[in-house]
């Protein structure tokens, strides 16, 4: 008898994404799309046993920066290594297009400055086959890869390509350079790009320590880009703010932003995390504000917000440390990590650089990793949301002796391999209790985990395994249930962005699908891997649980190790809800 599906995944405790109570049922799979769910009779060429496992949608993380790595690599890892299925580029307004073979130079410093991407790996694995956003498109579009990818038009590249070198110096634009700049907009949508990205923070730095393209752009640029976007067919606006670094209050930057949303009517998406010492309250204002907006009508504003402590890793074989900054260590950067570690084992060196004051970070991402009261032992399995009085600064009262000194001797350790954690940011308290205010508003959206990016310093983009493992399962206190844990890692981002033919298990659906073993789901420690092309070094960062993994209805990995299937493509354009005879 000939099979009526593809796959059938049998007996699955189904999460369907949309907040419902999960129910035992068969999922079954034709061509890349659920064909059904519920109880199903008929046959398949590949059956699942799902019995005691969780059945899930793929999961969407709105914000990374894979926009190299998809050149380069099959493997759109560490995202896919945690069930997501759908991974969006461009994001903070920096990528490689379009560009032109002058400006390779300096759009490659802007990624290296803010995205932490060796020069040399971009120069070895960046194919340059490209000049308009159209024909990086393209380029994507023919590289099979092992998930789906879908790209914003990037800020910075577009400035600069119109207006050269008055771009990169953050010049004000002319009339023509808007409009100029709205044609190249309006161009990349209508090849498929989801919207546009842009930041105003101050933390995103080219390699020289210079603000990016983007850095004080104005309302009336965003305002021309945003309405290019909206004149191809509309999408979604990525932001990161200013977020008070600068002396902006939040009824100013938020006032930017609803000028914006307001006279296009698109919606926004920005990054908000909250801080610890400066300015605690901002990133509550700015979600005041926002819901205040929301309440309105019209084009939504949201939140976007990270589920954990935004990390990094500290460590003398990584980018920083906390003496990294350091006359003394300075001079011992160039050696290798085994003769580095021979001169900081000696106890005159350790001792210089334990009095040294560091310099002035030239990338303020480094100096962060000086702050000891969010730093923390790294253990494996990693602890995101340690208990009061775990930090270096306590360990090092409790000791009597100096948080540096601490520090110091613990990355030394496992020949001076140690890493250490800075929860530098969304740790405004020794809890995570206030996110809860992320999670309980309706149109905040989790993201940020920045894969594809900080290949040295941060390994975010394993937060949906702790979503799950953490918020809904092994945190003491209150909790996310299981179902709005997936929904909020699923359907809702997918609506946001607009990719409305996935993030749900129902008929008609794009047949992205994670099998998990929920209850020995295991967020494994970060750890040092050389896959980069030029020899380069990343973070990686892995779990355990992952009995399936689909994309389109393919398996590209079964029990967290890849298959070598790659059915992952290129998203082009806004995706349309399946039709009502499709989904009934």
């Amino acid at each position: 008898m000939t099979p009526q599906y593809d796959i059938i995944i049998r007996r699955g405790n189904i999460v369907d994404g949309t907040g419902a109570e999960p129910r035992l049922a068969d999922v079954a799979i034709t061509d890349g799309i659920i064909a059904a769910v519920g109880q199903i009779d008929g046959t398949a060429a590949e059956e699942i046993d799902a019995i005691g496992l969780l059945v899930t949608p793929g999961f969407i993380d709105l914000h990374t920066h894979y926009d190299g790595q998809a050149v380069w690599s099959q493997r759109m890892n560490p995202s896919s290594s945690h069930g997501v299925s759908t991974v969006i580029l461009g994001n903070c307004g920096v990528g490689f297009a379009p560009c032109r073979p002058g400006d390779r130079k300096l759009l490659c410093a802007t990624m290296e400055g803010v995205e932490d991407i060796p020069g040399v790996v971009m120069q070895e694995g960046l194919t340059w086959d490209w000049e308009s956003f159209p024909e990086y498109m393209d380029v994507l579009a023919a590289k099979p890869r092992d998930i789906d990818i879908g790209v914003f038009a990037p800020h910075s590249p577009v400035r600069v390509h119109v207006m050269g070198a008055r771009g990169a110096n953050r010049e004000e634009p002319t009339d023509n350079d808007l409009a100029e700049m709205g044609n190249l907009i309006r161009e990349a949508v209508k090849a498929g790009a989801l919207g546009f990205a842009t930041s105003r923070t101050a933390v995103d730095r080219r390699n020289d320590g210079e603000y990016i393209p983007s850095f004080d752009a104005g309302e009336p640029e965003l305002v021309a880009a945003a309405q290019a976007v909206k004149d191809a067919g509309g999408g979604l606006i990525q932001m990161i703010p200013e977020l008070g670094m600068t002396g902006l209050t939040p009824a100013q930057e938020f006032g930017l932003m609803r000028g914006v949303s307001d006279a296009v009517g698109l919606p926004i998406t920005f990054t908000v995390v909250p801080g610890r010492k400066n300015n605690p309250h901002f990133w509550r204002e700015l979600l005041r504000l926002s819901q205040e907006h929301n309440a309105k009508g019209g084009a939504l504003i949201h939140p976007q917000y990270f589920p954990r402590p935004v990390g990094m890793m500290a460590s003398f074989e990584l980018t920083s440390n906390p003496f990294v900054n350091t006359p003394s260590y300075k001079k011992l950067a160039h050696l290798q990590l085994p003769d580095r570690i021979v001169e900081l084992r000696k106890p005159k060196v350790r001792a210089q650089i334990l009095a040294d004051n560091p310099d002035e970070a030239l990338l303020p991402l480094t100096a962060m990793t000086r702050q000891y009261d969010v730093m923390f032992e790294l253990s494996d399995p990693p602890c995101y949301e340690p208990a009061p009085g775990n930090s270096i600064a306590d360990r090092a009262e409790r000791e009597g002796r100096p948080a540096a000194e601490v520090a110091y001797d613990l990355l030394l350790e496992n020949e001076g391999k140690g890493m250490l954690y800075v929860a530098f940011g969304n740790w405004p308290t020794d809890s995570l209790d206030h996110m809860f205010a992320f999670f309980d508003d309706p149109h905040s959206v989790i993201g940020l985990g920045d894969g594809g990016a900080h290949y040295g310093l941060i390994c975010d983009s394993s937060y949906p395994t702790f979503v799950l493992s953490h918020w809904a399962r092994d945190r003491k206190g209150r909790q996310l249930t299981i179902q709005q844990a997936v929904r909020a890692m699923t359907s809702h981002p997918a609506g946001i962005i607009g990719l409305n033919d996935r993030g749900r298990i129902a008929p008609g659906y794009k047949a992205d699908i994670n099998v998990i073993d929920f209850e020995g789901l295991t967020l494994h420690a970060p750890v040092i891997v050389d896959d980069l092309p030029g020899g380069g070094r990343r973070l990686d960062q892995k779990a355990s649980g992952y009995r399936y993994m689909l994309v389109s209805g393919a398996v590209v990995a079964r029990d967290d190790q890849p298959t070598g299937i790659l059915p992952g493509t290129l998203i082009r354009g806004l995706q349309a809800k399946p039709t009502q005879s499709l989904a009934a």
